[in-house]
């Protein structure tokens, strides 16, 4: 049977429409008889960083607000839980709900927020690459878990929506260390589909009222692309999205992964489409994230392969002017390839495995993404 996606339009986070186009996404994908009274229902939004809603670098409080209200009205507990990159712990992550405009709104609504950032080490059986992971309580212990993952670019992997979102649900600074042990783009594309097979969200539903274009996932430009989508099945709802998106269907590797395992379809024509039709929604122009793959190195001869994709493949670069030396980058790092001189960041580009962790989580967006003059295209 084909995965059934809904796509809605909306043009804004206006607190009633919202609600009203959230609802009805819950009502024909069947959620609010799935739920059921006294449920923990886990809200998994993406707060990468810490950042204001108008950035369109987290998933907005509005849109969670909406979608934990629809849990409220089928008599279910919202319980919403994050784990950043960077340090985890209760002082860092109440900060993060709090500069996000989420600790008003949860308190306002009613909401849980989790802040006592405990973890455990579980192992994934059916992994292909990820074998043991930890992984914030609350993704465990879970009656129903909702994931909220923003429409976004990804400098790494191409593109950021339901499967990637699941990786937050690895605490703080280990998210660095699983860059170090996969950092091929192909690799670390399979660990996150190993991540999300085993979290299996129970519902997605992706805010692309404002989406970021460019270099994702938190140095890119908003775009308003005024629609939203949901899924029971994060795979499905990622191959829709990203082609609403015009991204070719195989390009990025974790749907083609997924879609290899049987997990989810390979385009929107193996989905059954409720709502409203994908052809009003789609954004012709979108621009990607400058470290996009450059299909024409599988086409040279293999001895020419290794030095051309060392000389294609993009890198952080550091904006020395724009820098004020927090470490936010070194901290980050998963080769600890970042150092602090006269209270600056420097890259060490022999240790760099282009994972671009620096340029997610640099709070001032002064690490920039490069590519050789050549392969500007």
């Amino acid at each position: 049977m084909r995965e059934r996606v809904w796509l809605g339009r909306c043009p804004d986070y206006d607190g009633e429409a919202l609600f009203e186009k959230i609802s009805g996404a819950f009502e024909a994908l069947g959620v609010y008889d799935s739920i059921k009274p006294g449920m923990t229902v886990v809200l998994k939004p993406n707060l990468i960083q810490s950042s204001k809603p108008q950035a369109a670098i987290c998933t907005h409080p509005a849109f969670t607000q909406a979608v934990g209200k629809c849990v409220q009205r089928a008599g279910g507990k919202v319980l919403i839980a994050e784990s950043p990159g960077g340090p985890y712990s209760p002082a860092v992550i109440k900060a993060f709900f709090r500069n996000c405009g989420y600790t008003d709104m949860a308190e306002s609504c009613g909401f849980s927020l989790y802040t006592d950032c405990k973890s455990r080490e579980v192992s994934l059986p059916e992994g292909e690459r990820c074998r043991r992971v930890s992984i914030v309580e609350p993704f465990l212990e879970r009656d129903f878990l909702i994931d909220l993952p923003k429409l976004k670019t990804h400098c790494m992997v191409g593109y950021s929506g339901a499967v990637k979102n699941m990786f937050g649900a690895v605490p703080g600074l280990q998210k660095p260390e699983l860059h170090c042990r996969f950092p091929e783009k192909e690799d670390f594309s399979k660990a996150l589909v190993d991540i999300c097979a085993f979290l299996r969200p129970d519902f997605s539903l992706m805010d692309g009222v404002w989406a970021m274009e460019g270099d994702g996932p938190t140095g890119g430009l908003r775009r308003d692309t005024g629609f939203i989508g949901a899924s029971r099945s994060p795979y499905a709802l990622d191959v829709c999205m990203a082609g609403l998106l015009g991204f070719p269907e195989g390009s990025l590797p974790m749907l083609a992964e997924s879609a290899r395992r049987g997990l989810g379809p390979k385009s929107f024509t193996e989905t059954e489409l409720l709502g409203e039709s994908p052809e009003g929604l789609q954004v012709a122009d979108f621009k990607r994230a400058r470290a996009s793959s450059t299909d024409f190195i599988d086409r040279l001869p293999g001895f020419l392969r290794p030095a051309a994709k060392k000389l294609s493949t993009p890198y952080p670069r550091i904006q020395k002017q724009g820098c004020v030396g927090c470490g936010k980058c070194a901290e980050s790092c998963p080769q600890k390839a970042i150092s602090m001189e006269g209270g600056r960041a420097v890259i060490s580009y022999k240790a760099c495995i282009r994972c671009f962790c620096c340029h997610e989580m640099c709070p001032r967006h002064v690490v920039g993404v490069k590519r050789l003059g050549l392969f500007q295209w």
